[in-house]
Protein backbone atom coordinates (compact mmCIF):
# COMPACT_ATOMS: atom_id res chain seq x y z
CA UNK A 1 0.00 0.00 0.00
CA UNK A 2 1.29 3.41 -0.81
CA UNK A 3 2.43 5.17 2.57
CA UNK A 4 -0.38 7.57 2.93
CA UNK A 5 -2.73 4.73 2.81
CA UNK A 6 -0.79 3.06 5.66
CA UNK A 7 -0.59 6.06 7.79
CA UNK A 8 -4.82 6.09 7.45
CA UNK A 9 -5.06 2.56 7.82
CA UNK A 10 -2.71 2.43 11.31
CA UNK A 11 -4.74 5.62 12.68
CA UNK A 12 -8.01 3.74 12.05
CA UNK A 13 -6.35 0.91 13.90
CA UNK A 14 -5.67 3.35 16.56
CA UNK A 15 -9.04 4.93 16.83
CA UNK A 16 -11.59 2.06 16.02
CA UNK A 17 -12.23 0.53 19.24
CA UNK A 18 -12.81 4.16 20.96
CA UNK A 19 -15.66 4.14 17.96
CA UNK A 20 -16.52 0.80 18.71
CA UNK A 21 -17.54 1.95 22.33
CA UNK A 22 -18.95 5.46 21.17
CA UNK A 23 -21.26 2.98 18.72
CA UNK A 24 -22.59 0.48 22.01
CA UNK A 25 -23.34 3.83 24.26
CA UNK A 26 -25.34 5.50 21.54
CA UNK A 27 -27.16 1.72 20.93
CA UNK A 28 -28.09 1.97 24.72
CA UNK A 29 -29.50 5.08 24.20
CA UNK A 30 -31.50 5.40 21.12
CA UNK A 31 -32.85 8.65 20.46
CA UNK A 32 -36.38 9.47 17.95
CA UNK A 33 -35.90 11.69 15.04
CA UNK A 34 -35.57 15.83 16.86
CA UNK A 35 -35.06 13.95 19.63
CA UNK A 36 -31.67 13.16 19.49
CA UNK A 37 -29.81 15.57 21.68
CA UNK A 38 -28.01 13.00 24.03
CA UNK A 39 -26.79 11.39 20.78
CA UNK A 40 -25.35 15.05 19.71
CA UNK A 41 -24.05 15.71 22.74
CA UNK A 42 -21.54 12.72 22.84
CA UNK A 43 -21.16 13.24 19.71
CA UNK A 44 -19.94 16.55 20.15
CA UNK A 45 -18.25 15.86 22.84
CA UNK A 46 -15.97 13.04 21.33
CA UNK A 47 -14.83 15.38 18.23
CA UNK A 48 -13.62 18.08 21.29
CA UNK A 49 -11.41 15.76 22.53
CA UNK A 50 -9.69 15.23 19.42
CA UNK A 51 -9.43 18.78 19.10
CA UNK A 52 -12.38 20.24 16.91
CA UNK A 53 -14.51 22.09 17.05
CA UNK A 54 -18.17 21.29 16.46
CA UNK A 55 -21.07 23.44 15.97
CA UNK A 56 -24.15 22.15 17.50
CA UNK A 57 -27.61 23.33 15.25
CA UNK A 58 -29.85 25.63 17.38
CA UNK A 59 -32.67 23.27 18.43
CA UNK A 60 -29.77 20.76 19.98
CA UNK A 61 -30.07 17.59 17.25
CA UNK A 62 -27.75 17.24 14.98
CA UNK A 63 -23.95 19.17 14.45
CA UNK A 64 -21.41 19.67 11.62
CA UNK A 65 -17.96 19.90 12.06
CA UNK A 66 -14.98 20.70 10.07
CA UNK A 67 -11.44 18.93 9.63
CA UNK A 68 -8.28 20.61 7.72
CA UNK A 69 -8.41 24.14 6.30
CA UNK A 70 -9.37 25.77 2.94
CA UNK A 71 -10.38 24.42 -0.45
CA UNK A 72 -11.81 22.14 -1.33
CA UNK A 73 -14.19 21.05 0.46
CA UNK A 74 -15.61 17.55 0.78
CA UNK A 75 -18.29 15.75 3.06
CA UNK A 76 -19.62 13.09 5.04
CA UNK A 77 -23.26 12.62 6.16
CA UNK A 78 -23.66 10.24 9.18
CA UNK A 79 -27.21 10.15 10.03
CA UNK A 80 -28.36 9.61 14.32
CA UNK A 81 -31.76 8.70 14.71
CA UNK A 82 -32.83 5.08 15.78
CA UNK A 83 -36.47 3.65 14.86
CA UNK A 84 -39.54 2.72 18.08
CA UNK A 85 -38.38 -1.10 18.15
CA UNK A 86 -38.77 -3.01 20.84
CA UNK A 87 -34.93 -4.13 20.37
CA UNK A 88 -34.95 -8.30 20.89
CA UNK A 89 -30.77 -8.97 20.43
CA UNK A 90 -30.12 -10.16 23.63
CA UNK A 91 -26.68 -7.86 23.22
CA UNK A 92 -25.11 -6.34 26.39
CA UNK A 93 -24.90 -3.26 24.64
CA UNK A 94 -28.69 -3.40 23.79
CA UNK A 95 -30.89 -0.57 24.32
CA UNK A 96 -31.79 0.67 27.44
CA UNK A 97 -34.80 2.61 26.33
CA UNK A 98 -38.19 1.02 25.75
CA UNK A 99 -39.63 0.36 22.78
CA UNK A 100 -37.04 2.07 20.85
CA UNK A 101 -33.74 0.93 19.12
CA UNK A 102 -30.36 1.31 16.69
CA UNK A 103 -32.40 -1.22 13.87
CA UNK A 104 -30.73 0.05 11.02
CA UNK A 105 -27.07 0.92 11.87
CA UNK A 106 -26.87 5.00 12.34
CA UNK A 107 -25.24 4.48 15.80
CA UNK A 108 -22.72 2.82 13.35
CA UNK A 109 -22.81 5.56 11.36
CA UNK A 110 -22.27 8.23 13.55
CA UNK A 111 -19.05 6.63 15.82
CA UNK A 112 -17.82 5.88 12.37
CA UNK A 113 -18.44 9.18 11.00
CA UNK A 114 -16.18 10.71 14.49
CA UNK A 115 -13.67 7.89 13.60
CA UNK A 116 -12.95 9.48 10.53
CA UNK A 117 -13.10 12.89 11.82
CA UNK A 118 -10.63 11.91 14.73
CA UNK A 119 -8.59 9.88 11.94
CA UNK A 120 -8.31 13.51 9.98
CA UNK A 121 -7.32 15.16 12.84
CA UNK A 122 -4.66 12.63 13.74
CA UNK A 123 -3.27 12.71 10.22
CA UNK A 124 -3.15 16.48 10.38
CA UNK A 125 -1.82 18.98 7.29
CA UNK A 126 -4.48 17.76 4.98
CA UNK A 127 -5.12 19.12 1.50
CA UNK A 128 -8.19 20.85 2.00
CA UNK A 129 -11.28 20.65 4.93
CA UNK A 130 -13.45 17.76 4.96
CA UNK A 131 -17.27 18.55 6.91
CA UNK A 132 -19.35 15.68 8.75
CA UNK A 133 -22.77 16.59 8.85
CA UNK A 134 -24.45 14.88 12.09
CA UNK A 135 -27.69 14.82 10.73
CA UNK A 136 -31.39 13.93 12.54
CA UNK A 137 -34.14 12.67 11.47
CA UNK A 138 -33.04 10.17 8.70
CA UNK A 139 -36.17 7.94 9.56
CA UNK A 140 -38.93 11.14 9.70
CA UNK A 141 -40.80 12.78 6.45
CA UNK A 142 -40.23 15.64 6.60
CA UNK A 143 -36.49 14.82 6.66
CA UNK A 144 -33.28 15.94 8.29
CA UNK A 145 -31.39 16.09 5.14
CA UNK A 146 -34.13 18.17 3.51
CA UNK A 147 -33.85 20.34 6.82
CA UNK A 148 -30.19 20.34 6.80
CA UNK A 149 -30.06 21.88 3.20
CA UNK A 150 -32.72 24.38 3.62
CA UNK A 151 -29.95 25.18 6.44
CA UNK A 152 -27.74 25.61 3.88
CA UNK A 153 -24.81 22.96 5.63
CA UNK A 154 -23.76 21.37 2.49
CA UNK A 155 -23.01 24.67 0.84
CA UNK A 156 -19.55 24.94 -0.70
CA UNK A 157 -18.79 20.91 -0.80
CA UNK A 158 -17.42 19.65 -4.01
CA UNK A 159 -18.57 16.22 -2.78
CA UNK A 160 -19.94 14.40 -0.57
CA UNK A 161 -20.57 11.00 0.63
CA UNK A 162 -22.01 8.48 3.50
CA UNK A 163 -22.51 4.80 3.90
CA UNK A 164 -25.11 2.91 5.04
CA UNK A 165 -24.78 -0.34 6.98
CA UNK A 166 -25.77 -3.64 4.52
CA UNK A 167 -26.39 -6.85 6.59
CA UNK A 168 -26.45 -8.87 3.06
CA UNK A 169 -22.56 -8.76 2.97
CA UNK A 170 -19.50 -9.49 5.23
CA UNK A 171 -17.27 -6.97 6.92
CA UNK A 172 -14.35 -6.37 5.02
CA UNK A 173 -16.18 -5.66 2.26
CA UNK A 174 -18.58 -2.52 0.41
CA UNK A 175 -20.91 -2.47 -2.07
CA UNK A 176 -20.69 0.51 -4.52
CA UNK A 177 -22.61 1.35 -7.44
CA UNK A 178 -23.16 4.23 -10.07
CA UNK A 179 -26.61 5.84 -10.56
CA UNK A 180 -29.63 4.99 -8.76
CA UNK A 181 -29.45 3.52 -5.33
CA UNK A 182 -32.30 3.59 -3.67
CA UNK A 183 -35.74 3.96 -4.74
CA UNK A 184 -38.03 7.01 -3.86
CA UNK A 185 -40.52 6.72 -1.00
CA UNK A 186 -43.82 8.15 0.27
CA UNK A 187 -45.82 7.53 3.22
CA UNK A 188 -49.95 7.44 2.54
CA UNK A 189 -52.27 7.83 5.00
CA UNK A 190 -56.10 7.08 4.13
CA UNK A 191 -59.48 7.75 5.76
CA UNK A 192 -62.69 6.31 4.83
CA UNK A 193 -65.99 7.44 6.40
CA UNK A 194 -69.58 6.26 5.94
CA UNK A 195 -72.78 6.12 8.07
CA UNK A 196 -72.03 2.92 10.09
CA UNK A 197 -74.42 0.80 10.76
CA UNK A 198 -74.87 -3.26 12.25
CA UNK A 199 -73.43 -5.82 10.49
CA UNK A 200 -76.83 -7.51 9.93
CA UNK A 201 -77.60 -4.71 7.46
CA UNK A 202 -74.74 -3.81 5.39
CA UNK A 203 -77.02 -3.11 2.28
CA UNK A 204 -78.59 0.36 4.74
CA UNK A 205 -75.23 1.70 5.03
CA UNK A 206 -71.08 1.67 3.90
CA UNK A 207 -69.26 -1.45 4.42
CA UNK A 208 -66.27 -0.15 5.38
CA UNK A 209 -64.29 -3.03 6.05
CA UNK A 210 -65.26 -4.52 2.75
CA UNK A 211 -64.05 -0.87 1.23
CA UNK A 212 -60.85 -0.37 2.94
CA UNK A 213 -59.77 -4.94 2.04
CA UNK A 214 -60.89 -2.97 -1.64
CA UNK A 215 -58.30 -0.16 -1.30
CA UNK A 216 -55.82 -2.55 -0.34
CA UNK A 217 -55.95 -5.20 -3.10
CA UNK A 218 -57.45 -2.95 -5.80
CA UNK A 219 -55.51 0.52 -5.44
CA UNK A 220 -51.78 -0.81 -5.58
CA UNK A 221 -52.85 -3.24 -8.40
CA UNK A 222 -54.52 -0.22 -10.61
CA UNK A 223 -51.93 2.06 -10.04
CA UNK A 224 -48.95 -0.74 -10.95
CA UNK A 225 -51.25 -1.28 -14.27
CA UNK A 226 -50.90 2.16 -15.14
CA UNK A 227 -47.50 2.83 -14.55
CA UNK A 228 -46.57 -0.45 -16.71
CA UNK A 229 -44.29 -3.41 -15.63
CA UNK A 230 -41.26 -1.92 -16.14
CA UNK A 231 -42.52 1.22 -13.56
CA UNK A 232 -41.22 -0.99 -10.48
CA UNK A 233 -43.89 0.63 -8.23
CA UNK A 234 -43.98 -1.00 -4.97
CA UNK A 235 -46.99 0.30 -2.96
CA UNK A 236 -48.57 -2.10 0.44
CA UNK A 237 -50.21 -1.01 3.31
CA UNK A 238 -48.42 -1.87 7.00
CA UNK A 239 -51.52 -0.47 8.98
CA UNK A 240 -55.55 -0.85 8.86
CA UNK A 241 -57.64 0.25 12.09
CA UNK A 242 -61.00 0.48 12.46
CA UNK A 243 -64.40 -0.50 14.24
CA UNK A 244 -64.22 -2.30 17.91
CA UNK A 245 -67.42 -4.47 17.58
CA UNK A 246 -67.84 -7.47 15.52
CA UNK A 247 -71.52 -6.58 14.58
CA UNK A 248 -71.40 -3.07 14.52
CA UNK A 249 -70.08 -1.60 10.59
CA UNK A 250 -68.04 1.15 11.68
CA UNK A 251 -68.08 4.86 10.62
CA UNK A 252 -64.05 5.41 10.40
CA UNK A 253 -61.46 3.02 9.07
CA UNK A 254 -57.93 4.21 8.12
CA UNK A 255 -55.00 3.13 6.69
CA UNK A 256 -51.53 3.61 6.02
CA UNK A 257 -48.53 2.65 4.00
CA UNK A 258 -45.68 3.42 1.75
CA UNK A 259 -45.17 3.67 -2.04
CA UNK A 260 -41.62 3.16 -3.49
CA UNK A 261 -40.63 3.84 -7.36
CA UNK A 262 -36.99 3.61 -8.67
CA UNK A 263 -37.59 6.90 -10.95
CA UNK A 264 -37.87 10.75 -10.26
CA UNK A 265 -40.04 10.56 -13.26
CA UNK A 266 -42.30 8.36 -11.79
CA UNK A 267 -42.30 9.61 -8.44
CA UNK A 268 -43.47 13.16 -9.41
CA UNK A 269 -46.66 12.03 -11.02
CA UNK A 270 -47.16 9.01 -8.36
CA UNK A 271 -49.62 11.43 -5.79
CA UNK A 272 -52.23 12.30 -8.74
CA UNK A 273 -52.34 9.00 -9.72
CA UNK A 274 -52.78 7.32 -6.55
CA UNK A 275 -55.45 10.17 -5.78
CA UNK A 276 -57.85 9.46 -8.80
CA UNK A 277 -57.54 6.03 -8.41
CA UNK A 278 -58.48 5.82 -4.79
CA UNK A 279 -61.53 8.05 -5.22
CA UNK A 280 -62.80 5.88 -8.08
CA UNK A 281 -62.90 2.92 -5.42
CA UNK A 282 -64.19 4.60 -2.32
CA UNK A 283 -66.87 6.72 -4.74
CA UNK A 284 -67.99 3.00 -6.19
CA UNK A 285 -69.13 2.43 -2.79
CA UNK A 286 -70.73 5.43 -1.25
CA UNK A 287 -67.46 5.69 1.09
CA UNK A 288 -66.11 9.57 1.69
CA UNK A 289 -62.23 9.58 1.64
CA UNK A 290 -59.31 11.64 2.81
CA UNK A 291 -55.76 11.77 1.40
CA UNK A 292 -53.03 12.74 3.58
CA UNK A 293 -50.13 11.99 0.78
CA UNK A 294 -46.60 12.82 2.34
CA UNK A 295 -43.53 13.10 0.07
CA UNK A 296 -40.55 11.11 1.22
CA UNK A 297 -37.26 11.03 -0.60
CA UNK A 298 -36.15 10.66 -4.02
CA UNK A 299 -33.52 8.28 -5.26
CA UNK A 300 -30.00 8.38 -4.31
CA UNK A 301 -28.55 8.72 -7.48
CA UNK A 302 -24.36 7.64 -6.82
CA UNK A 303 -22.26 10.35 -9.33
CA UNK A 304 -19.86 8.47 -11.64
CA UNK A 305 -16.30 10.23 -10.75
CA UNK A 306 -17.11 10.11 -6.68
CA UNK A 307 -18.07 6.38 -7.03
CA UNK A 308 -14.61 5.90 -8.96
CA UNK A 309 -12.87 7.70 -6.45
CA UNK A 310 -14.26 5.69 -3.56
CA UNK A 311 -13.69 2.44 -5.35
CA UNK A 312 -9.98 3.26 -5.55
CA UNK A 313 -9.70 4.50 -2.13
CA UNK A 314 -11.63 1.10 -0.98
CA UNK A 315 -9.64 -1.15 -3.14
CA UNK A 316 -6.29 0.11 -1.60
CA UNK A 317 -7.49 -0.45 2.07
CA UNK A 318 -9.54 -3.59 1.39
CA UNK A 319 -8.28 -4.85 -1.93
CA UNK A 320 -10.09 -5.87 -4.87
CA UNK A 321 -11.94 -8.33 -2.99
CA UNK A 322 -13.69 -6.03 -0.56
CA UNK A 323 -15.63 -4.11 -3.69
CA UNK A 324 -18.60 -5.65 -4.59
CA UNK A 325 -21.75 -4.66 -7.03
CA UNK A 326 -24.84 -3.11 -5.07
CA UNK A 327 -28.21 -3.50 -6.67
CA UNK A 328 -30.90 -0.78 -6.34
CA UNK A 329 -32.95 -1.43 -3.57
CA UNK A 330 -36.13 -0.29 -2.97
CA UNK A 331 -35.78 1.39 0.20
CA UNK A 332 -35.40 5.07 0.28
CA UNK A 333 -32.70 7.25 1.94
CA UNK A 334 -32.81 10.86 2.65
CA UNK A 335 -29.26 11.36 1.87
CA UNK A 336 -30.44 12.04 -1.68
CA UNK A 337 -31.86 15.48 -0.78
CA UNK A 338 -27.78 16.41 -0.60
CA UNK A 339 -26.98 14.75 -4.21
CA UNK A 340 -29.61 17.29 -5.67
CA UNK A 341 -26.93 20.25 -5.52
CA UNK A 342 -23.47 18.41 -4.73
CA UNK A 343 -22.36 15.42 -6.85
CA UNK A 344 -22.23 12.15 -3.82
CA UNK A 345 -22.36 8.90 -3.47
CA UNK A 346 -23.86 6.25 -0.89
CA UNK A 347 -21.87 3.61 0.02
CA UNK A 348 -23.18 -0.08 1.32
CA UNK A 349 -20.62 -0.71 4.49
CA UNK A 350 -20.65 -4.50 4.91
CA UNK A 351 -21.75 -5.69 8.35
CA UNK A 352 -22.77 -9.21 7.81
CA UNK A 353 -22.39 -11.77 10.54
CA UNK A 354 -23.01 -15.29 9.44
CA UNK A 355 -24.75 -16.70 6.27
CA UNK A 356 -28.37 -15.41 7.33
CA UNK A 357 -28.38 -11.88 7.79
CA UNK A 358 -31.25 -10.62 9.68
CA UNK A 359 -32.47 -7.51 8.03
CA UNK A 360 -32.60 -4.04 9.17
CA UNK A 361 -35.49 -2.27 10.90
CA UNK A 362 -35.65 -6.22 12.91
CA UNK A 363 -35.93 -5.97 16.30
CA UNK A 364 -33.10 -8.44 16.32
CA UNK A 365 -30.51 -6.76 13.88
CA UNK A 366 -27.25 -6.34 14.90
CA UNK A 367 -23.75 -5.93 12.88
CA UNK A 368 -20.17 -6.97 12.54
CA UNK A 369 -18.08 -4.53 14.62
CA UNK A 370 -15.07 -5.13 12.63
CA UNK A 371 -16.72 -3.23 9.69
CA UNK A 372 -16.04 0.03 11.87
CA UNK A 373 -12.80 -0.06 11.46
CA UNK A 374 -12.99 -0.70 7.85
CA UNK A 375 -15.75 1.99 7.54
CA UNK A 376 -12.99 4.49 9.33
CA UNK A 377 -10.08 3.73 6.90
CA UNK A 378 -11.90 3.62 3.79
CA UNK A 379 -13.86 6.70 4.55
CA UNK A 380 -10.68 8.60 5.32
CA UNK A 381 -8.96 7.60 2.57
CA UNK A 382 -11.69 8.49 0.60
CA UNK A 383 -11.98 11.89 1.81
CA UNK A 384 -8.41 12.17 1.19
CA UNK A 385 -8.47 11.24 -2.08
CA UNK A 386 -11.55 13.41 -2.85
CA UNK A 387 -9.63 16.50 -1.90
CA UNK A 388 -6.67 15.46 -4.01
CA UNK A 389 -8.32 15.15 -7.28
CA UNK A 390 -8.11 17.23 -10.34
CA UNK A 391 -10.33 20.20 -10.51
Amino acid sequence: MPDFTQRVAAQARVIAPDAIRMRRDLHRHPELAWTERRTTYRIAEALTAYGLEPEVRPDGVGLVVEVGSGSPIVGFRADIDALPIQEETGAPYRSQIDGLMHACGHDAHAAIGVGIAGTLAALGDLPGTARFLFQPAEEDIPSGAARLVEEGAHRGLEAIFAYHVDPTIPAGTVGLKVGPITSAADKIHIRLTGPGGHTSRPDRTVDLVNVAARVVTDLPTRVATELGPDRHLTFVFGRIAGGGAANAIPSVVEMSGTSRVRTVEVWRDLPDLIDRYLREIAAAYGAGVELDYRRGSPPVDNDGAVIDVIRRAAAAVLGADGIRPAPQSMGSEDFSWFLEDVPGALIRLGVGQNDHPVDVHSPTFDLDEAAIEHGIAVGALSLLRLMERPR
